[in-house]
């Protein structure tokens, strides 16, 4: 997926990561979205580094995957991900898994991130954030 507002990341599975089958376990999707995730909010200007450092925090709240089809060890994968919605409080990305060498869908997923501060109080996302997380429209049936 090239298109604007949706980076990119790309990851290979790994050995650990997959069942005695060599099928990536489901649980390592959430992984790959978030290094996805950090790596979009880096290409944003916009750092969890930065942000914690600033007294941001942005847990998850919510999360979802919709399984296609499996991903298997040595598979080198393409995590894209983009900004859904976007308030004052709240971030909701999405995110397509794709195998790279067949442009294969394997899975989607959504996830809520909740703005809050160094004590876990809501909080609000900072404008000049807010202002780099710019909804698209999905890609990709999720």
């Amino acid at each position: 997926m090239n298109e604007p507002g949706i980076t990119a990341s790309e990851v290979r599975v790994r050995y650990a990561e997959t069942d005695q089958m060599g099928v990536a376990h489901h649980s390592h999707y959430l992984v790959w979205c978030e290094q996805a995730r950090t790596d979009h909010m880096r290409a944003l200007g916009a750092s969890y580094r930065y942000m914690e450092e600033q007294g941001l925090l942005l847990p998850v709240v919510e999360a979802h995957v919709r399984f296609r089809a499996a991903a298997r060890y040595d598979d080198a994968l393409h995590v894209n991900c983009w900004v859904r919605e976007v308030s004052p409080r709240r971030v909701t990305f999405g995110y397509a898994v794709e195998r790279v060498a067949d442009s294969r869908l394997l899975a989607t997923a959504v996830t809520s991130l909740m703005a809050v501060n160094a004590n876990y109080e809501l909080a609000r996302i900072p404008d000049h954030i807010r202002e780099k997380l710019v909804p698209v429209a999905d890609p990709v049936r999720l």
